[in-house]
């Protein structure tokens, strides 16, 4: 037997056989993780540097992953937080004029694990029809039963996000001249939201995803931004009490799960979909102009549609594969926010506009205090 022979054992006993690359297992079997999968052709690089796919394993629907390497510019963190990825095939000869190092040798340098040579197609429909399930990787000659048993016996983590958050506050300067100042409630925000809001002229200041409302307003922020991150909203309460403290008091912006936490806080409720979304074509529709957004996303809750009356929040957009909700606002508050990805990495770009709809969010406010 090839000494590299790897394999996926699921929670419903399906195995999946192939070869291993990346970093190698400790104790013969990885962690568990939740197994989901992602639909991008590319931005692999955004994928496995993003601190939302923590405790996951990506299966990439992609068949070839890794072709034009990784570079210094596009990780979205420091770290890579995710348990393992799976592809069909992991490119061992990238070439473009960025490329510092392979797909192969990132993900063994950062500690997580891959699985080439299976049929991926077989494993998305498998997640499709079955939902999103845990599963570990394990090396050939590891019994079953011992993946199973690891996967019985270990807890679901409930603590993600204050695994990705940062520990301290740190502020990032803007790009320009500075106009606003931002507090950004870091869940495990992706580096390109920064640099989104840099480049219009904020004044980031990162803040850990507890900080409570009163530290924000000691820095005078001009707006608040809740980020992206792992997990399920409801694992964060401190976070919502946050948001609902700070409702109305400045213009408030939240991504993915800052969507979500903002829900929670104004009285609505999330849930868990059967596989989530994760991908760079998803159609999501603006129900305030009728205008159709490409978008990006990788989320696996959403907001309860149902539980939205009642708490002065409406629906701004949906989503056209399924009909869940994208979006939701708060006029009076200048509150809003949007389940997808508008910073665009990796996707389309159709969705930047909602960062210069903060910044007038913030310029409004402005011109009624002077």
């Amino acid at each position: 037997m090839n000494p590299n022979t790897r394999k996926l054992v699921t929670e419903d006993g399906q195995i999946y056989t192939g070869t291993g690359f990346g970093a190698a297992l400790q104790n013969g079997v990885s962690a568990p993780f939740e197994l989901v999968f992602n639909t991008s052709m590319a931005g692999y690089q955004e994928i496995v540097s993003d601190p939302s796919y923590t405790d996951q394993g990506v299966v990439f629907s992609y068949p070839l992953i890794g072709n034009y390497g990784l570079n210094r510019d596009d990780d979205e963190s420091a770290a890579r937080y995710l348990s393992a990825v799976l592809v069909r095939e992991a490119c061992t000869a990238p070439s473009n004029f960025r490329c510092l190092e392979s797909f192969s040798d990132a993900l063994e340098a950062s500690g997580v694990p891959g699985l080439e040579g299976i049929d991926t197609r077989c494993l998305v429909r498998s997640i499709r029809d079955g939902g999103s399930r845990r599963a570990v990787l394990a090396d050939a000659d590891t019994p079953a039963e011992d993946c199973l048993r690891v996967i019985r016996e270990t807890p679901v983590p409930r603590d993600a996000v204050s695994r990705v958050s940062p520990k301290g506050i740190t502020s990032v300067p803007a790009r320009g001249e500075e106009r606003f100042t931002v507090a950004a409630v870091d869940c495990g925000m992706k580096e390109n939201i920064v640099r989104s809001l840099a480049a219009l002229g904020c004044r980031v200041i990162r803040v850990p995803w507890d900080t409570p409302a009163e530290k924000i307003m000691e820095f005078r922020p001009d707006g608040v931004f809740f980020s992206n991150g792992p997990g399920d909203p409801e694992d964060v309460p401190q976070t919502a009490r946050t948001a609902r403290a700070l409702r109305g008091r400045v213009p408030i912006f939240g991504i993915c799960l800052g969507h979500q936490i903002l829900a929670l806080a104004c009285g609505a409720r999330t849930y868990k979909l059967k596989f989530g979304h994760r991908g760079g074509n998803h159609p999501v529709k603006n129900l305030l102009n009728g205008k159709i957004e490409i978008t990006s996303q990788n989320h696996s809750y959403a907001v309860d549609a149902q539980s939205v009356a009642g708490t002065g929040l409406s629906v701004t957009h949906v989503n056209l594969l399924d009909g869940t909700v994208e979006g939701v606002a708060a006029a009076e508050d200048r509150l809003f926010s949007v389940q997808y990805h508008p910073e665009s990495a990796p996707g389309p770009v159709d969705s930047e506009y909602l960062f210069k709809d903060f910044i007038r969010a913030m310029e409004a406010l402005y011109a009624e205090k002077r």
